[in-house]
């Protein structure tokens, strides 16, 4: 293997792991209030479909004004 070949895998498995994590990203920049428990869903969880798609809808639900 060269070594363009072993950039392009780290290239792609950074990519993996953003797209893996974008409900913690959305979470986070949305200062969710419980994005702490969203990232441990999404985490031990969004290797199954239910629990990246849990993850997701949780992070992007709007909160109650008093949870801000």
């Amino acid at each position: 293997m060269t070594v363009w070949t072993y950039l392009l895998i780290a290239v792609f498995a950074l990519a993996a792991l953003f797209i893996y994590f974008i409900p913690t990203v959305i979470a986070v920049r949305n200062r969710h209030p419980k994005r702490g428990v969203i990232f441990l869903v999404n985490l031990l969880l969004g290797v199954t479909v239910l629990g990246y798609v849990g993850a997701m809808l949780w992070a992007t639900a709007p909160q109650p004004a008093s949870e801000r």
